[in-house]
């Protein structure tokens, strides 16, 4: 059989095979972002009645209203963010999904596509699947600070959109409204599409505010937001994520992600309606809750010379796995799952820099005692 070249360097990320061998020791899986965390009861009654009640068919490709509706409400409640929830909102399979859609319908072969550095993997690979050209701008720790003239260097004539990943999958950075209009000055001036993933938007500590680039002044023209249910009722199986931007963008993000995916799944859509309807202050403590669980983590990688650079928001750490004496990352990963029955994921996952040769990632969607018990774990290797 002949196989097509399109994804000839891509294979299961580090990630999921981590969480194979993990399973095979019965370790303890801080490697995939799988947050094991229980659903929101009314979360879980809205999906068990719609399942009994049949509401079992095809939903419309841009999602039922119901859900639509509810995502309008919410991001004008939490951003006053009006957006009309017919037009400029798409339900899609994940947010993930709904990256996909929209790279399909807004770009084509050939285009330059910015990502920073450390990135997240499937934004990387599926920019590289769709026959995009992946251009990395580094973001530097500990505070993943945005070299803005580093930014404008990348740009070229070929380039057509940045994407945006905020709060960040893998270092928890969470960008400024300073830095967001600094980046729209650039796109404007380029004529740039710029993609937000947001799907930690309710995740954030110490203070730091998630502020959407599509709330920013003049941003609503170039601005695809998308977010989810995923992290926000530990949902991640679920894949019910969204889209907003602009209505045509959002049409054919919506035509896009129907040749893909035909719809996310309906009875799930009517039980995440419900979610986004929950009272503010379920919304409002997810980040409190967090931060216990990144303390209790950090402390103690901190303590063992797994030196953590402490997120600002989402729920993972890099850490600093040169302790260990490892060639690579992923050797250092195995040593650590081998010591421990901790798993974690190599840092090279999220860099083509070197440097990743040096992190893991550790992922604290867990149970505080899970968490504690690999504190006591890390403590005693």
């Amino acid at each position: 059989m002949r196989i097509g070249t399109r994804l000839a360097n891509a294979a299961v990320s580090d990630i999921r095979a981590m969480t194979r061998a993990c399973d095979a020791v019965g370790g303890i899986n801080l490697g995939q972002g799988v947050c094991d965390l229980p659903t929101p009861a009314p979360v879980a009654a809205a999906a068990h009645e719609a399942i009994t009640a049949g509401r079992a068919i095809y939903a419309p490709p841009e999602g039922i209203p119901t859900l639509r509706e509810a995502i309008a409400t919410r991001v004008q409640r939490d951003y006053g963010l009006v957006v009309d929830p017919m037009r400029e909102v798409v339900v899609t399979a994940g947010a993930t999904g709904g990256f996909a859609a929209a790279m399909l319908a807004l770009l084509d072969p050939g285009d330059e596509v910015i990502l920073f550095e450390p990135y997240y993997g499937y934004h990387y690979n599926t920019v590289v699947g769709l026959g995009m050209r992946p251009v990395l701008v580094p973001l530097r720790p500990p505070s993943w600070d945005v070299d803005f003239d580093a930014l404008a260097r990348a740009i070229t004539p070929a380039t057509r959109a940045v994407v945006v990943c905020t709060p960040g999958n893998p270092h928890g950075k969470v960008w400024t409204p300073s830095e967001l209009d600094a980046l729209l000055a650039l796109a404007d001036a380029h004529d740039l599409t710029v993609i937000t993933d947001e799907i930690y938007e309710h995740i954030v500590y110490e203070g730091a505010a998630h502020v959407p680039l599509a709330s920013r002044p003049g941003a609503r023209g170039r601005a695809v937001m998308l977010s989810g249910c995923s992290k926000t009722f530990s949902v991640t199986g679920w894949r019910v994520g969204y889209a907003i931007a602009p209505p045509e963008a959002a049409q054919r993000i919506a035509v896009a992600h129907d040749l893909l995916y035909v719809c996310a799944p309906t009875p799930l859509q009517h039980a995440c309606a419900a979610g986004l309807a929950m009272p503010d202050d379920y919304f409002r403590a997810l980040g409190a809750s967090y931060q216990v669980k990144r303390d209790i983590l950090c402390d103690a990688l901190a303590e063992v010379g797994l030196t953590p650079y402490v997120p600002a928001g989402a729920y993972y750490v890099l850490a600093d796995a040169r302790r260990l004496g490892c060639a690579t990352a992923r050797e250092a990963a195995h040593a650590l799952l081998a010591k421990t029955g901790i798993a974690s994921v190599s840092g090279a996952s999220f860099y083509r820099d070197p440097v990743g040769e040096t992190l893991l990632r550790f992922c604290f969607a867990k149970d505080d005692d899970v968490l504690r018990e690999a504190a006591r774990r890390l403590r005693a290797m």
